[in-house]
Formats: structure tokens, C-alpha cells, sequence
């Protein structure tokens, strides 16, 4: 049998990775006998470790949460992982840079040696996606509170800001936007929240960092069947312009008179096809037919236009809107 000590780390171990236990199962992984594990459930609870008794035909053992955080178990790949997510904390614009920093030291200091080793030899920069200007970080209460009423289902009221205030807009006070809460998503450094607008009866999303939520909240709500059914494909459509698909409104094909292999470096969302030593075929998609024809013409080389017509007309206009620029700037000053 385990030294007392060893046996209340087994247990406690074993009460973290399970939500219950059959009192005789938990007994007999421990090789002890049940006298025995009462025993050290008892010791468990004077340590400030909330372990119910389970009422049942079998009976058992249930680690409940507590009123304050008692010292926590972790495998080896378990404090990695941790190690490695405080890391990036920086990255995920919620802005909890301080306190990772110091979780991250509070678990280094605990971690055997060869684990502090793998943590050590991990050095990890996070950059934030980069933006034209600083970078707005969510509020860490507003993102508690907009997760709260996704979980709970409620009507959420919340005042939206603009992007970009001016005139008379921005001096007016709007009435609070009324949504009933489906998601809080992360995407790029930024939180986002996706809702039914229930005065516009449509899907929307929301700019956490631009939320100021009202309170109290409203009723429950029935949850409605988000477009597609996944919330990433959701997302990653509405930027690109798209209801319902993750995919861009507008694709198209053309050939460079570049290789393959330096086209490719510079493609990180399209499809290169090589057509001999300097010549592929490069697919795209874009949010509008303009914005396609203006990213192949990004290589700097001759394009041949493939199609469909709608980007060929688009160069046709791109053409004519660069052969004005180009005529204007020729002139007297």
C-alpha cells in the first residue's frame, strides 16, 4: 500500500479526471479498502478539497467545485500544454497579458525539472495581427458577461459603438441593440460575438471591444440553427462578404507568366497550377470582382485572363480607372 501522502495525490488524481466514482472502483484502483478511502476523502475535505458523497446504488465520490481553488494536479502533457497557452496569451486580445504572466510563473516554479526544461526551451513570440492602429483589446468583464448569456440563453442589451464615429451620428444616443447570443469566437487577436439582431431579424456580429453590455438581461431564448451550422465557416463567410458559405463571393483563374515555385510563396489562400518554367495558373478568391483582378495584378508580371467574364470585365474597368490615374497625373500642377 502507498505512504498516506502518495495515496491522497492518487486519489485526488483520480477525482480530477473523472466526474464520479463508484466507491468500490475508486478503492480498488487505489488497492485500499473502503474504511480506508473514507478515510482519505476525509483528509482530502480538512485540505479545503469539496469531495461529495454520491447517493446511489453503488455509492461513490464527486470532486464539486469550491468557494476558492485548491491546489490542482496535472500530467506532464497537461502542464505543457498550459505552459504553452500562457505563452500566447499575448495573442488573444482579451486582455489577460499580466495575468498569464504570472500564472506562468506560479507554474514554472512548481514544475519538476524536466519539465521546466521543455518549457524554457520554448521561447515564443505572440504579435498580434497587424492593424493600421493599435490594436483594441476586449474587456475581460465584457467577455465574461457576453459568455455568461451565450451559456445561459438570455436576450443581451448592450450599446454598440461605432467604428467610426463623426457628425451628428456620432453625437446621437441610439437605442441598445436587443440579440439574442449564439457565440464569442476569437479570430485574429480580436473577439467577436455572433447573435440574431432582433429588431433587424438577421444574423450579425459584433465587435467585442465595441460592446458595452446593458443589464439586466433579458428572457431565455429557444436557440436558432445558425446559416451552415458551423460557427467558423459563419465567421470566416461574413468577412469575406458571403451569407451562409465560408468561401469568397467572387473566384476566378488567370495565367502568370511567372513559375510555380515563385508564385506560390505568395499565395496563402488560392490554388497555383504549373504550366511550364514560367507560366501557372493561379486561382483566387476575393470579396468583390475589382479587388480579384487588382490581386493578380499584384505579381507584377503579364496576366492572361482565364475567367470567369465577370473578371475579365473587372480588369477591362481596373484598365480604364489606372489609364485615367495615370493621365491626370501627367498633367501641369
Amino acid at each position: 500500500m502507498q505512504k498516506t501522502s502518495a495515496r491522497l495525490l492518487s486519489l485526488l488524481s483520480l477525482l480530477q479526471a473523472r466526474r464520479d466514482w463508484p466507491g468500490a472502483v475508486l478503492a480498488e484502483r487505489l488497492d485500499v479498502s473502503p474504511r480506508t478511502l473514507r478515510r482519505d476523502v476525509g483528509r482530502l475535505r480538512e485540505l479545503g478539497y469539496p469531495v461529495r458523497a454520491v447517493k446511489g446504488p453503488d455509492g461513490g465520490y464527486r470532486l464539486d467545485a469550491g468557494t476558492r481553488l485548491p491546489p490542482l494536479l496535472f500530467d506532464d502533457e497537461q502542464a505543457v500544454a498550459l505552459a504553452v497557452a500562457l505563452r500566447t496569451a499575448a495573442a488573444t486580445g482579451a486582455g489577460i497579458e499580466d495575468g498569464a504572466a504570472r500564472a506562468l510563473a506560479t507554474l514554472r516554479q512548481v514544475m519538476p525539472a524536466r519539465l521546466r526544461h521543455r518549457i524554457d526551451a520554448l521561447q515564443v513570440t505572440s504579435v498580434a495581427r497587424s492593424a493600421p492602429l493599435p490594436h483594441p483589446q476586449a474587456d475581460t468583464g465584457v467577455l465574461m458577461a457576453l459568455s455568461a448569456a451565450v451559456r445561459a440563453r438570455e436576450v443581451l442589451r448592450f450599446d454598440h459603438a461605432p467604428a467610426h464615429p463623426t457628425g451628428a451620428a456620432a453625437e446621437a444616443d441610439p437605442p441598445p441593440r436587443r440579440v439574442e447570443p449564439h457565440h464569442l469566437v476569437a479570430r485574429g487577436g480580436r473577439w467577436y460575438l455572433v447573435a440574431w439582431d432582433l429588431d433587424r431579424e438577421d444574423w450579425r456580429v459584433f465587435r467585442a471591444d465595441r460592446v458595452t453590455p446593458r443589464t439586466p438581461t433579458g428572457p431565455r431564448f429557444t436557440p436558432r440553427d445558425l446559416p451552415g451550422g458551423d460557427v467558423a465557416a459563419f465567421l470566416t463567410g461574413r468577412f469575406r462578404g458571403s451569407d451562409g458559405s465560408p468561401d469568397w463571393p467572387c473566384r476566378g483563374a488567370a495565367v502568370l507568366h511567372l513559375s510555380a515555385s515563385t508564385v506560390s510563396p505568395h499565395v496563402s489562400d488560392g490554388t497555383v497550377e504549373e504550366l511550364g518554367p514560367d507560366r501557372c495558373r493561379l486561382t483566387l478568391g476575393s470579396w468583390s470582382w475589382p479587388s480579384l483582378a487588382a490581386a493578380f495584378c499584384l505579381f507584377d508580371t503579364d496576366v492572361d485572363v482565364v475567367g470567369p467574364p465577370a473578371l475579365r470585365e473587372a480588369f477591362a474597368r481596373l484598365a480604364d480607372r489606372c489609364a485615367r490615374a495615370a493621365a491626370a497625373g501627367a498633367g501641369p500642377r
